[in-house]
């Protein structure tokens, strides 16, 4: 009796109101599930049709790709036409009886290594190769000490200091024939300018043949070629000291290193990378030196500086021996490189231990 009171006392909107609680949460649920739907469809079409991002970014990367290889096409065309030909027909030369005749003919016979025979037991290729080697020496050695000593001199803040420096690159700048034709006139055996100085000084009595004396002629020729080469060795060594900061020699200082112990242990290591540069780029344009011994001794007297370089012209020019001029001109290329491989290897070995 009284449970169906009860029951039949229960307000009508309290029972629907659990009808309508039990829709909307029915209803929310069908939404979540319609939602998951697209949501999972999209990330399924995504899927199926690929992320453009990467796409695009793989294209773009493309573009960038083929641009740096046309600004890089015009250089290799210029280095494949003006270096690497020549290089290549040179090496095909030497293999040749390439003479005169061929330029008419066009036939130059196949001789194998018999330039290279004949230019290696030429009783005037160990003259060369000693000439030369003293002259790459000789000249190295004083274009960078006084370069060096330059370099580290301008590293003074005094007036005129840039004017100086800008004056000293006139050797490197002017063309070497006409260095060669003026220092030819200073050490002029009759009325050459330095002999006429000697000569006021009272330290000579007759001129002195500088570049006619086979005993003298190689040192002058090194003389002139160490004034040439004084400005690009103060150029290189003296950015290279830029470069070293103010602060290592400050924190030497306090521990005693100034003078030659700050040299030897700030300037010096810290300078070598540049050192490697300077020498292995001074030895390879020494060795093939023409124009200044041309100038000055054409490789006289007596082939006293007759060098591997003037040796290869005379050869090609001279006698018309191109199969042999450039046989002998590998030989120098060789020669070069291995220098500078093995002096690059052992500054590297240095650096490292």
């Amino acid at each position: 009796m009284s449970l169906s009171t009860d029951l039949s006392q229960t307000p009508p909107h309290k029972a629907n109101g659990k009808t309508a609680n039990g829709k909307t949460a029915n209803g929310q649920a069908a939404q979540g599930r319609t939602d998951a739907g697209k949501v999972g469809g999209r990330q399924g079409r995504n899927a199926g049709s690929g992320d453009p991002v990467p796409a695009r970014r793989s294209i773009r990367q493309r573009r960038e790709r083929l641009f740096q290889w046309l600004f890089l096409v015009p250089a290799v065309v210029y280095m494949a036409l003006f270096f690497g030909y020549p290089v290549v027909k040179n090496v095909v030369m030497s293999f040749q009886d390439y003479t005169t005749a061929t330029f008419f003919t066009g036939e130059a016979p196949w001789v194998g290594l018999a330039n290279y025979a004949t230019v290696l037991s030429s009783s005037l290729f160990s003259t060369s190769l000693l000439n030369t080697a003293l002259f790459t020496v000789g000249s190295i050695a004083g274009q960078f000490v006084i370069g060096l000593a330059l370099a580290i001199f301008f590293q003074r803040k005094f007036p005129l200091n840039g004017i100086l420096r800008s004056l000293l690159l006139l050797p490197w700048l002017l063309p070497l024939i006409v260095s060669s034709a003026v220092w030819r006139w200073i050490l002029d055996k009759d009325s050459g300018a330095l002999n006429r100085f000697l000569g006021d000084l009272g330290l000579v009595d007759t001129g002195v043949p500088w570049l006619t004396s086979t005993s003298l002629a190689l040192i002058a020729v090194v003389g002139v070629n160490i004034w040439i080469g004084i400005p690009f060795n103060l150029t290189i060594l003296y950015g290279g000291l830029q470069e070293i900061p103010d602060e290592l020699y400050e924190a030497g200082s306090l521990d005693g290193a100034t003078g030659w112990k700050a040299f030897r242990h700030i300037t010096w290591p810290m300078l070598r990378p540049v050192v490697s540069v300077v020498l292995v780029l001074g030895v390879v344009y020494t060795l093939k030196v023409l124009d200044i011994i041309l100038g000055l001794t054409n490789g006289g007297p007596a082939n006293s500086t007759q060098t591997i370089a003037t040796q290869s012209y005379a050869l090609s020019f001279t006698e018309f021996k191109f199969g042999e001029g450039a046989a002998l001109g590998n030989v120098l290329v060789v020669i070069s490189l291995v220098f500078a491989v093995l002096y690059l290897r052992a500054s590297r070995r240095a650096v490292d231990e």
